[in-house]
């Protein structure tokens, strides 16, 4: 059976590559291989999340579904203040991660979860995900309603889906799990949601 970049051990012949990648003024490198999202080019989903994200962020945040890193990379080093936590199914996403936090000279953590399984920690200020539409509406929305109840009150999920692969079933799954769904980006068909005020922080259940 193929590879999947949700895939938790790939078994793809490596093929190593590396892209460069210019956020907010900074030029970053990242090493990239056979078996992970996107490997060849800056996924567009990705490129319109951090392009939509404020001039300012700062606080614990969590790259969930990182691939080799260039959210929580990006992150890192354009806001250096950032407590930074990187985690993907992929075990060869991750070693990837780790090596571009390390090429980038940014401070980040780097674990193996499958969603939030092994991640042990609360309280984000910010969570950012590209989801894995692939993996199917359950998985996503899944992740959706414990990344909300990870959230301290006053933090922030950011998404990026393109219309075509539902944003707008996303949007309203998304309304029954915080006070505020806001589209902060439209473009090339992909949708930058910021969701803020999860229900869970007021004491009522996703």
């Amino acid at each position: 059976m193929a590879d999947h970049y949700y895939t938790e051990a790939p078994t793809s012949k490596h093929k190593p590559g590396q892209l460069t990648y210019e956020y907010r003024g900074h030029a970053l490198r990242f090493d990239t291989d056979s078996g992970v999202f996107s490997r060849t080019e800056i996924d567009r989903g990705t490129h319109e999340l951090l392009a939509a994200l404020p001039d300012t962020m700062e606080g614990k945040t969590l790259d969930l579904g990182c691939g080799y890193g260039v959210i929580g990379v990006s992150l890192g080093k354009a806001f250096p203040g950032m407590d930074i936590l990187m985690a993907d199914i992929n075990q060869r996403a991750c070693d990837l991660s780790a090596t571009n936090a390390r090429l980038n000279g940014v401070s980040a953590a780097v674990t193996q979860s499958d969603g939030y399984a092994s991640i042990t920690d609360t309280g984000f200020d910010h969570i950012l995900q590209n989801p894995p539409i692939r993996a199917g509406k359950a998985v996503i929305y899944q992740m959706f309603a414990e990344g909300a109840a990870r959230l301290n009150p006053e933090g922030k999920l950011w998404l990026v889906i393109r219309k075509q692969q539902g944003a707008e079933s996303a949007i309203k799954y998304l309304r029954t799990l915080f006070d505020q769904v806001e589209t902060i980006a439209k473009k090339g068909g992909f949708w930058v949601l910021c969701c803020s005020l999860p229900l869970n922080a007021k004491g009522e259940t996703p």
